[in-house]
């Protein structure tokens, strides 16, 4: 089943019926939200405002174990994410998708993985009979191979959307993923940019390396709401990234749309086998 991480409101979609809303429980504690259980041509879908609605979670604050593990036990294998960006590359311009390839992790204070070992969390209610379950209940320390990240076959099929709907998009991105909430230093994005990152926002770290954790196909769409400091010739502000995103709303559901409808039943990927071989 497909999961879909973003702004509150994607869900509300003509076309789109809402099953019903879900309350989970997590080791972790409680997810930014209840889960948005939907149906599209005949597709079951899971909704997630990532920052709860009202945007009541700053990034940092985000308990994103607890949103992963809500989508895993919902049965959640595949997950689609939405974020605002700031834009680097001097290619990009404000209103641009950039489909994601990479990442740069600068987040400091955020817990990032659900293998620590003598001191993992979990609880054997939820466990479904694989490796996940297995490291876990045997206090295994996990490491994951992240050297791509992010899930081919769902790229693809964005790619093929946004030629679709004619939508400028870029099909690479290396995002700097900032600790926040505070926006970025002009010094610290001309060393973003030195070290190769072409947009920057402050939610895809832990959240990629959590759903990949689980053995998840994960994939995001990045919408430049404006140019970083130091890029941009005027001072940055929150109201700009709100337009933004307001203006480009009806363009991200339409992908959205298209994404739940087109997504392929069969995956030829590694994303799955992940797990295999990354315990000590």
């Amino acid at each position: 089943m497909l999961g879909i991480i973003g702004g509150s409101g994607l869900y509300q979609v003509e076309g789109i019926k809402v099953l019903e809303e879900l309350e989970v429980k997590t080791p972790y504690g409680e997810p930014s939200d209840k889960y948005i259980y939907a149906e599209y041509k005949g597709k079951k879908v899971i909704f997630l405002p990532r920052h709860g609605k009202k945007h009541k979670f700053p990034p940092h604050l985000i308990n994103y174990r607890a949103n992963l593990w809500g989508f895993r036990k919902l049965g959640v294998n595949k997950i689609l994410s939405i974020s605002a960006v700031g834009g680097i590359n001097p290619l990009l311009q404000p209103g641009d998708f950039v489909i994601s390839d990479q990442f740069i992790d600068f987040t400091k204070v955020r817990p990032v993985t659900f293998y620590e070992g003598i001191y993992t969390i979990y609880d054997e209610a939820d466990f479904k009979g694989d490796l996940v379950d297995e490291y876990m209940k045997n206090d295994r320390v996990v490491h994951i191979d992240v050297t791509e990240p992010f899930c081919p076959v769902m790229r693809k099929t964005l790619f093929n959307i946004m030629e679709e709907k004619k939508f400028r998009y870029h099909k690479q991105g290396t995002y700097a993923a900032t600790e926040g909430p505070r926006l970025e230093t002009a010094a610290e994005i001309k060393a973003l940019q030195r070290l190769g990152a072409d947009i920057v926002g402050m939610t895809l770290v832990p959240e990629i390396v959590l759903a990949r954790e689980l053995a998840m196909h994960f994939a995001s769409i990045n919408v430049v709401t404006n140019l970083a400091a130091g890029i941009s010739k005027e001072r940055l502000t929150s109201d700009e990234v709100i337009q933004m995103m307001h203006q480009k709303n009806e363009d991200i559901k339409q992908i959205v749309l298209s994404f739940v409808e087109k997504i392929p039943k069969e995956f030829n990927c590694l994303c799955s086998k992940v797990l295999e071989g990354a315990a000590i």
